[in-house]
């Protein structure tokens, strides 16, 4: 579930009564972490069927920049293949490239090639960064339907899918009731746009969805419902989990992400959108059910999220904030230019206020050092900085170990780093500070920080019959990977998965084989 933080989880735990509240009943980690400090989308999705963190995955952002690519615009966007794409990126063919290791379904496939990978995501890089490169089916939302691999044909649970979705766009569809238990989050908040030229509210939507809106289906509990669907009916057809072998299905639900970032966290919109998943993630496991099949599930998120400042600020977060224009790298690039000589234009470059940076590719080692330095330098006098570190700094550290909350800036900023990808230096923002500087309807906030609001998450397994546990100690998303391949005793040698197993079995036994 894309942003689904530990913290909403805790909110709404007391209120799940569908799917969410049966996959509590099982195995509950309330603390697992995405440890590393780029906690955004792609590196998430990329640790949880992997066992690996983005250090090893290559999966360091959802953009970075190669000013190698051969086109105006240098950022590389995470599921593209450069080779096919155009001049601007957003044109981009979606690909599973820059994975740089393989999945759990990969690993199952070529220990039991009889066993089939299946992948369903609201976005491209949920679907492929867990499914990996060698998928029998993947799908995800694109504009108005569900799309495939370039050159792949869309099954027929696909084809039936996006024809009923259409109908339905074209149709819209109404608002949906707000739950008794919403009524305290139902609160217009005033958010001001770029300058403060103008200003729009939110915390009060209930999704009502005009005909052709295919964006507003995109931020709904809609989307999160149809994933499911199409994810049940692919069940059903391709007789998954009736072989001899193991099959995996991973599932991304979007919704909760788009959801968080067009309206927040903290409002009506994202309280009933919980209420709609809880209800559509129970009705899929009532279709698993049905298809009396022996299923495992893992639940868990790519990353956390942060709520808009704007009503932080009034629930008793003042210090909440936007990133100032000073932390994007045109407004560094003059800064620095004016103290070092170098020509402006292009000297830094980034995808935002935060994370990596890069420094033009054509300076000498020599001038890049004298960049790096100054801006590293103009950086810490900014009060919304909390750290900056170089590319050869991380690249010295070893890859941090134990417990994950424990972790420093530095490891955390460590276990994101792959230095063919990385920047040459890395910058945290301070805790509170939301890297927009200038919000738009469809975007108030967001997540991506080294902060535990946006690293820790729940991570819930459940079987039928299995005596449930709750362990609130830290654990991993990492861990997952190890977890299940010793759940199907699939052996994988050892140093494979950053993270380790658990022990699902809260007696005696032990599921890891480790006793």
């Amino acid at each position: 579930m894309d942003q689904f933080s530990a913290d909403l989880f805790a909110q709404y735990r007391s209120h799940y009564t569908g799917g969410l509240a049966r996959l509590a009943s099982g195995a509950v980690f309330p603390s697992g972490y995405q440890s590393h400090a780029a906690s955004e989308t792609c590196p998430g999705h990329s640790t949880i069927m992997t066992g690996m963190r983005p250090a090893r995955t290559g999966v360091i952002a959802n953009n970075w920049i190669d000013q190698s690519v051969d086109r105006p615009k240098k950022v590389v966007y995470c599921a593209e293949d450069v080779t096919k794409t155009a001049a601007d990126p957003k044109d981009y063919v979606a690909s599973v490239g820059h994975l740089l290791v393989p999945t759990l379904g990969e690993r199952i496939k070529t220990a039991m090639p009889a066993s089939r990978n299946v992948a369903v995501a609201g976005k491209d890089r949920g679907a492929l960064m867990m499914g990996g490169h060698v998928l029998d089916e993947v799908y995800w939302w694109k504009g108005r339907g569900f799309a495939s691999l370039e050159g792949r044909p869309l099954a027929a649970a696909a084809v039936n899918q996006n024809k009923a979705l259409g109908t339905m766009l074209a149709s819209g569809a109404p608002a949906m009731a707000l739950p008794a238990g919403c009524a305290p989050q139902d609160r217009a908040v005033s958010v001001a746009t770029a300058n403060g030229a103008s200003s729009f509210t939110v915390g009060t939507g209930r999704f009502a969805l005009a005909p052709g809106e295919g964006a507003a289906f995109r931020a709904s509990p809609r989307l999160d419902r149809a994933t499911l669907d199409l994810a049940a009916e692919l069940v059903r057809a391709m007789k998954l989990g009736k072989g001899a072998v193991p099959d995996v299905l991973s599932v991304s639900l979007s919704a909760t992400d788009y959801v968080g970032h067009a309206f927040g966290t903290a409002g009506a919109e994202m309280c009933i959108h919980m209420h709609q998943l809880d209800a559509a993630l129970g009705d899929f496991l009532k279709a698993l059910d049905a298809e009396k099949i022996d299923y495992a599930v893992v639940l868990t998120a790519d990353h956390g999220g942060f709520d808009l400042p704007e009503r932080l600020g009034a629930q008793a977060l003042p210090a909440a904030q936007r990133a100032g224009a000073a932390l994007l790298p045109e407004a560094l690039s003059a800064v620095v230019a004016a103290q070092t000589g170098v020509e402006p234009k292009g000297l830094i470059l980034s995808d935002g206020a935060g994370g990596d940076y890069w420094v033009r590719r054509d300076l000498s080692p020599e001038q890049k050092s004298k960049v790096v330095a100054a801006a590293r330098a103009e950086l810490a006098r900014h009060p919304q900085v909390a750290a900056t570190l170089s590319a050869g700094e991380l690249a010295a550290m070893p890859m941090p170990s134990g417990s994950p909350e424990t972790w420093t800036l530095a490891q955390r900023a460590r276990a994101s780093f792959y230095a063919p990808r990385s920047g040459d230096f890395y910058v945290m923002l301070a805790r509170g500070v939301v890297p927009i500087p200038s919000p738009g309807p469809g975007y108030v906030a967001t997540h991506g920080s080294p902060w535990d609001y946006d690293r820790r998450v729940p991570m819930l397994f459940w079987r039928a019959g299995m005596a449930g546990f709750e362990q609130p100690s830290p654990v991993e998303t990492v861990d997952i990977a190890p977890t299940l391949a010793a759940w199907i005793g699939l052996a994988v040698p050892g140093g494979t998965f950053d993270g380790r197993c658990l022990d699902m079995d809260s007696g005696p036994g032990d599921t890891c084989g480790t006793k």
